[in-house]
Parts: structure tokens; sequence; C-alpha cells
């Protein structure tokens, strides 16, 4: 439960200070953002394996690229499930998603599997 929390306070911490570097995105606070971490991490947990399955043709055609487009239909999900965060184009919520898997990944790797 503390790898969770801990992953989703370092989740808001990105998503609080990705809109100053990057245009297209933003959030109006750290409670914002922090809500935004938890609704991302309850879609990808239940929604995203929904959708790859149902694209799982068109993911296979496109060797995997695909996969990319599902990863801004998440962002945009989430913006439309939470006030005070919004994102605008493709390039932005792209960008997004791949630095919070890029953190999430190199949180993973200082927590301990029990």
């Amino acid at each position: 439960m503390t790898n969770y929390i801990v992953r989703l306070l370092v989740c808001g911490l990105i998503l609080f200070l990705v809109p100053n570097y990057l245009k297209g995105v933003q959030v109006d606070g750290y409670v914002t953002a922090i809500i935004v971490a938890l609704v991302m991490s309850i879609l990808n947990t239940f929604v995203r394996p929904i959708l790859s399955l149902i694209s799982l043709p068109i993911t296979f055609l496109t060797l995997g690229l695909f996969s990319l487009v599902i990863s801004v239909c998440m962002v945009y999900l989430c913006d439309y499930l939470v006030d005070g965060f919004s994102v605008e184009g493709f390039l932005p919520p792209l960008i997004l998603s791949f630095i919070l898997s890029i953190a999430n990944g190199i949180v993973g790797m200082f927590q301990k599997d029990k």
C-alpha cells in the first residue's frame, strides 16, 4: 500500500510540474494533480486492458504503435473526468504519458517487492 501511495505522490508531483515545461497541459494545483494521478491509475487498471483487447488486431497490424494512441486516449479520458486538468493536441498527452511511465519505472526500481 505504501508503494502505491509513493507512486501516486510522485506522479502527482510530476503532473504538477509538467505544465511548466510542456505547452498543452494544464493542472490547477497539487491536489488536482494527485486526483489526476489517482484517476489515471484507476483508468489504467480497468479501462486500458479492455481497450487493448478490443484494439488488438489494429495494434498487431501497426506493430504495437496503436498502443500510443491508447495512451493518449487514457490521458484524454482523464481530462474529461477531472475538472482542473486539461490537455490539447496529440503530442502533449503522448509526452505526458511517456514521462509518467518513465517516472513509474524509476520509482519501481527503488521500491521493494513484498
